[in-house]
């Protein structure tokens, strides 16, 4: 079964109350600190702790997965190379692109991972709807694409049956490092941004858009968090 026909037959949300959900709007900050912490987040929390969505504008990073190749960073030039715990291969994160961290208990949610990765996909794909930009799915590689090229990346860990790592977004960055690398690890994959594709070229303009719609997809009631998670890098 392909991705989308295995997406078109995912559950909907339901009939359930929504679920409470902090918010919190990192701004920007470098990669290794936030990732150390969405660790921390996930291995001490409980049943009892609410799920988070986290914000986050990044430094100039290129981070490779669990499976990613050395080879295919090709010149990384001054741009930092991460090995990090998320799926996937190679990507660039920096500024101009949002990137939005969920820290789901999935069983609360009551979905499974692919219905995850699907509901995530889907609430891109509705985003760039709001602007007339026609979005899809490509089998067997995830993320969200326009024309062939890749407007968002996701890359994903879950551990005791909760989410961290997540999705990247470009709305209006320079794209010249992903030439620098095979993005996602297929050789010659354009990439493009929102702002290229006729959109809005403010995050502020979509992030709360982009947090509307997998809001929806995932049944949760958003409330913002006045702190930020702690940052400091001990790991």
């Amino acid at each position: 079964m392909d991705a989308v026909a295995s997406c078109a037959t995912a559950a909907a949300p339901g009939d359930r109350a929504p679920q409470p959900a902090l918010v919190r709007d990192l701004g920007r900050q470098p990669y290794a600190p936030v990732w150390h912490a969405m660790q921390r987040f996930t291995d001490a929390r409980t049943d009892a702790t609410r799920d988070e969505l986290w914000v986050v504008e990044h430094d100039p990073v290129f981070t490779l997965g669990q499976a990613g190749k050395d080879e295919h960073v090709l010149a990384p030039g001054d741009i930092p190379v991460l090995h990090v715990d998320r799926g996937g291969q190679v990507t660039y994160h920096g500024p101009g692109q949002l990137v939005i961290y969920p820290l789901l208990q999935l069983r609360r949610l009551g979905i499974g991972v692919r219905d995850y990765v699907c509901r995530i996909e889907q609430a891109i794909i509705d985003t760039l709807g709001d602007w007339n930009i026609g979005a899809e799915r490509l089998d067997g590689a995830p993320g969200v694409y326009v024309g062939g090229a890749k407007v968002a990346a996701l890359g994903i860990r879950v551990r005791r049956g909760c989410t961290f790592h997540g999705l990247s977004f470009n709305v209006a960055m320079d794209l010249e490092p992903f030439r620098r690398i095979n993005p996602c690890g297929y050789q010659g994959l354009q990439v493009t941004s929102v702002v290229d594709l006729g959109g809005p070229s403010g995050m502020a303009a979509v992030t709360p858009v982009l947090l509307g719609h997998l809001a929806r997809q995932f049944g949760l009631a958003l409330e913002p968090a006045a702190e930020l998670p702690d940052l400091t890098d001990a790991a």
